[in-house]
C-alpha cells in the first residue's frame, strides 16, 4: 500500500470529467431548447392571435373589416335615404415616431326628416352586433353614434347639418403598402339613374364610378353617382317616375324615391346637382 503525501490529490482518470462538465451541458441543452420553444410560441402568436394594438394591422389587412363595417351600416339603414361615398386614404399620419403611415375612411350619407337624426342615429345602433357595444350620446354639437367594429376599427356617426346624417368607418393611423378602394370603375348607369337624368334634362355620362360594400349575407350593396351640372334644377320632373314606388323625401332641395329594388337620390343642395343610385343589403 503506497502512501498519499498531504496536499496532492489523486487523478481523476479518464473516465471521471470534472463535476461541473455535466451541469455547463445540461445548462446549454436546456437554453438551446427554450430558445425554439419561444420562437415556435413567437410564429404561432404572430398568425393566430387577436392584435393587440392597431400598429399590428396595415391598412390591407384591415381593409375587410371596414368593409364588412359598412355592409352592416347599409343593412341597417334599410328603409331610409342614403348613398355611400368613395373612400378616403389619408397618408402622412405617424405610425410611430420614426414610421408614416395613413387612414382610411368610408362612409355613407343619410337623409332624414329634420328633427330625426338622433332617431336615425339610435335605429342604427339597435340594429349593429351586439358585440361591437353600440351606443348615441347627446354632446354640445348634436347626437353621437360610437361602435367598436373589431380589431381597432371605429365606427361613428353625427348628423352633419338638419336631415342630414354621417356615418363613417376609420381605421385610424396604420401601416400601408398600397392603396385600399372600394371602385369599381367605368360602369354604364343603371337603367334607373339614366332615367332620372334624363327626366331632370340632364346629359347621361356613358361610364360611372360604382361604389360597392359587402353585405352581411353574402350579396352587394352598390351606389352610383354622378355630378349633374352647376345649374339651378328643379326636381318635381322626377315625380312621373317615382309615381310606382315609394317617396322618401321630398323638399325643394332634396328629392329621393325608391322604385323597386332602386332607390334615387337628386340633392340640388348648393351649386351643383348630385345624383345617385343605390342598392341596399334587403335588395
Amino acid at each position: 500500500m503506497s502512501a498519499v503525501h498531504p496536499g496532492y490529490a489523486p487523478p481523476s482518470g479518464p473516465d471521471r470529467p470534472p463535476s461541473g462538465s455535466w451541469v455547463r451541458r445540461w445548462l446549454l441543452v436546456g437554453t438551446a431548447v427554450w430558445a425554439v420553444l419561444l420562437a415556435g410560441l413567437a410564429w404561432w402568436s404572430a398568425r393566430t392571435d387577436e392584435p393587440t394594438v392597431r400598429e399590428q394591422r396595415t391598412i390591407e389587412q384591415a381593409a375587410p373589416v371596414v368593409d364588412a363595417a359598412v355592409g352592416q351600416l347599409v343593412a341597417a339603414l334599410d328603409g331610409t335615404a342614403w348613398a355611400m361615398t368613395p373612400s378616403r386614404v389619408e397618408r402622412g399620419c405617424r405610425v410611430t415616431p420614426v414610421s408614416a403611415g395613413a387612414e382610411l375612411t368610408r362612409g355613407i350619407g343619410v337623409l332624414v326628416a329634420e328633427g330625426g337624426e338622433r332617431d336615425l342615429l339610435r335605429q342604427v345602433a339597435d340594429a349593429l352586433p351586439a358585440r361591437w357595444r353600440a351606443g348615441v350620446r347627446d354632446a354640445a354639437e348634436g347626437p353621437l353614434l360610437r361602435a367598436d367594429a373589431g380589431e381597432f376599427v371605429l365606427v361613428e356617426g353625427e348628423s352633419t347639418s338638419p336631415g342630414r346624417v354621417r356615418l363613417e368607418v376609420l381605421t385610424g393611423c396604420r401601416p400601408t403598402d398600397a392603396g385600399s378602394g372600394d371602385l369599381l370603375l367605368g360602369n354604364p348607369p343603371e337603367p334607373a339613374l339614366r332615367a332620372a337624368l334624363q327626366a331632370l334634362g340632364r346629359p347621361v355620362p356613358e361610364q360611372v364610378d360604382q361604389i360597392w360594400t359587402s353585405c352581411p349575407g353574402g350579396a352587394k350593396a352598390r351606389t352610383e353617382r354622378v355630378a349633374a351640372g352647376p345649374e339651378p334644377a328643379s326636381l318635381s320632373a322626377l315625380a312621373p317616375l317615382a309615381a310606382a314606388g315609394t317617396v322618401v323625401i321630398d323638399t325643394p332641395e332634396v328629392y329621393a324615391y325608391r322604385s323597386g329594388t332602386d332607390l334615387i337620390i337628386a340633392d340640388a343642395t348648393g351649386d351643383q346637382l348630385h345624383l345617385a343610385f343605390s342598392t341596399g343589403c334587403a335588395d
